[in-house]
């Protein structure tokens, strides 16, 4: 039984925590459950603004629509080379610079910079080195490599695209591994060494079995963003996701109909509910496969 004191004092917190219970009703639960209402919906804002219920007419669509499925294949291939390689990298940078080599206070500088600089930036400045006159043909030819048209051919524009996205969003997550490192005992290395490990031995069975927690949220993280890429698509394209639709992704897509198209909102808002329920869907996997709790 709540007595009058515990009425008040739940009171006194709630009350408290209404300036932020406020916030997140207004820019984070109510946009989300607006949304979710938009996609059963045919939605026309010009005008006199209407709201025409059609059910599961705006998912069906999806099925039916063959820029969605150019969308979630290329989101899908991003991050499916993406994550691991970023994660792979990421820990490797950390285990270096962890390893006690001279200089090492320069060169996590050095390799944070990238993470450092505005995405928007970033891509153009990619972009002028991808040029078909730029710095990364340049380099390529100099080593008698082929070179590519980076942003006009549809075979290699998404790959530019995660090349760039890798360098930039490594060295963040180094930082998290690094930061992981540290915790792990001396003791563990040195019973290892008596067991006549060598380095290897030692990264291998005991650095990245400790590390697969921290391994884990870096994943989750990984795939969050990976999903959600947009900025490096829209610059990169336009707006259009082309050449021939190889940097479109599902989050340019939704972007195309909310605000490009007439009457399309509706249908938006149900892609941007689908790519939510796909982003759920594959943390869960990845939780579900980790196994990471077993680890405590």
């Amino acid at each position: 039984m709540f007595t009058r004191k515990r009425w008040r004092e739940a009171g006194t917190a709630y009350t408290l925590l209404s300036p932020t219970l406020f916030v997140l009703l207004l820019f984070v639960i109510g946009p989300i459950l607006f949304a979710i209402y938009l996609s059963f919906h045919k939605v026309q804002l010009l005008g006199t603004a209407s709201f025409q219920f059609v059910g599961f007419d705006n998912f069906a669509r999806i099925l039916d629509d063959t820029r969605a499925k150019i969308a979630l294949w290329n989101t899908v291939k991003y991050v499916a080379i993406v994550v691991p390689t970023q994660t792979m990298l990421a820990l490797v940078l950390a285990a270096t610079l962890n390893a006690g080599l001279k200089g090492e206070k320069f060169f996590r500088i050095v390799y944070f910079l990238p993470t450092l600089t505005s995405s928007a930036v970033l891509t153009l400045i990619f972009m002028w080195m991808y040029n078909q006159n730029g710095l990364v043909n340049h380099v390529l030819a100099f080593f008698g490599l082929p070179t590519y048209n980076w942003l006009g051919d549809p075979s290699v524009a998404l790959n530019a695209i995660m090349i760039m996205n890798i360098w930039s969003t490594a060295p963040f997550f180094m930082v998290i591994y690094l930061a992981a490192l540290q915790d792990i005992p001396d003791s563990l290395y040195e019973a290892a060494e008596l067991d006549g490990a060598n380095a290897w031995h030692k990264f291998w069975y005991v650095t990245v079995p400790y590390l697969k927690p921290v391994t884990s949220f870096v994943v989750i993280m990984g795939l969050i963003g990976t999903f959600q890429l947009f900025d490096q698509s829209y610059i990169f394209s336009g707006g259009s996701g082309g050449p021939n639709n190889a940097t479109l992704t599902v989050v340019l897509l939704i972007y195309q109909y909310a605000f490009k198209s007439l009457g399309t909102m509706g249908y938006a808002a149900a892609l941007a509910f689908a790519l939510a329920i796909v982003i759920l869907l594959a943390t869960w996997l990845q939780r579900k496969f980790s196994k990471e709790e077993s680890l405590y």
